[in-house]
């Protein structure tokens, strides 16, 4: 019997991440910050442990 729930545990796991997948394009395409935040939020309720990417800044080519 623990074998169906392994397969349910899986269909949810690979539902969440494919979810998060697509919040994450959506979040690296969002046109302002109160945009971004909602995102954000959504992606925390699916997944609390998971944390924003740092912004690096471009760095310049030439000296």
């Amino acid at each position: 019997m623990a074998h169906v729930e392994r397969k349910s545990e899986l269909r949810r796991r690979r539902t969440r991440r494919a979810k998060i997948r697509k919040l994450r394009e959506r979040l690296a395409k969002a046109k302002n910050q109160a945009e971004a935040d909602q995102i954000i939020a959504k992606i925390k309720r699916i997944s609390p442990f998971w944390s924003p990417p740092q912004q690096v800044p471009p760095q310049s080519q030439g000296k």
